[in-house]
């Protein structure tokens, strides 16, 4: 027995040292920072964002811009929008907090009545294709066998590249349900804490916050006697305000600078690092946005 374990040991230990050589002849060292290669990138790999799958969500402190992702959940998209359209949201509230996790809003009542969309949307935890969706790839990790992104989004695939979804990062926007899956309605949420990813595939996510997080981190955990609970004055579709010209812009996810911000993220070259782990996962690369207007 003592033998089997020397040489399981001696084995073990011998993967490890070839893990270790094979981390090193893969680690590559980026030639620009981070910030050297957004302040770069190329006019072309930068997208502006569709106004008509942008939401605005008036807070108390400020607005919260929200891009939707119809391409993974089209029928969720679709249906917010209607719900907002509907003015569905005028004078609702963020009426539920998970501290470090999410913040929940819309009619905490239930009893608001739906005047044109349906009352539920099928859920969509993922989108299926016949043939492997290229993304952007990271290595795995242990959610999922493909991580990467897509058109400005983080994702998630299964082996095939068959099946791919929105991963729990911070920042997404997602529809809330009940026991049942098929049970979303009206209640959405925002991650406001790290991502939680073992939520993946067990809730629609349909979006990000593109800017105005500090709004949601700003409003009430509690409410106060005699002060309206972190009402939502209103949320409507960017397109349809005219007196909004809010433009925003985002780094192609499938671009070659995207790319190389990629290994700047994985091995960081500013003075300060004394080790770099040639690794990032998923959710700790945002994705370069910015305000054109």
């Amino acid at each position: 027995m003592k033998g089997l374990y020397l040489a399981a040991l001696i084995t073990g230990l011998t993967g490890c040292a070839q893990h270790t050589e094979q981390y090193a002849s893969t680690q590559q060292t980026p030639t620009r920072s981070a910030s050297e290669v957004i302040k770069q990138a190329k006019a072309h790999e930068w997208r502006n964002v569709d106004k008509q799958n942008i939401l605005k969500i008036t807070l108390p402190t400020g607005p919260a811009y929200v891009e939707l992702n119809p391409q993974l959940a089209a029928k969720h998209t679709a249906h917010i929008k209607q719900l907002v359209r509907e003015g569905f949201y005028k004078n609702t509230r963020v009426y539920r907090f998970v501290e470090g996790f999410v913040a929940q809003g819309g009619d905490s009542s239930g009893n608001k009545p739906i005047k044109t969309a349906n009352k539920t949307v099928p859920a969509e935890f993922y989108h299926t294709t016949t043939q492997p969706l290229k993304i952007t790839e990271l290595q795995g990790d242990g959610y999922a066998p493909v991580t990467g992104f897509l058109n400005g989004f983080a994702v998630a695939q299964n082996a095939t590249n068959t099946k791919t979804w929105q991963v729990h990062c911070h920042g997404v926007f997602a529809m809330a349900r009940g026991n049942e899956i098929n049970s979303a309605s009206t209640e959405f949420f925002v991650t406001i804490g790290q991502g939680p990813r073992y939520l993946d595939n067990n809730i629609t996510v349909f979006g990000r916050v593109l800017e105005g997080m500090q709004h949601f981190n700003r409003l009430q955990r509690k409410p106060v006697p005699n002060t309206p609970f972190n009402p939502i004055t209103n949320i409507e579709v960017l397109a349809d305000i005219k007196s909004d010209k809010s433009t925003f812009s985002v780094m192609n996810t499938d671009s070659q600078s995207f790319r190389e911000l990629i290994e700047a993220r994985k091995n960081r070259t500013e003075p300060w690092f004394v080790h770099a782990h040639n690794y990032v996962d998923v959710c700790a690369m945002p994705i370069p946005t910015k305000r054109i207007n």
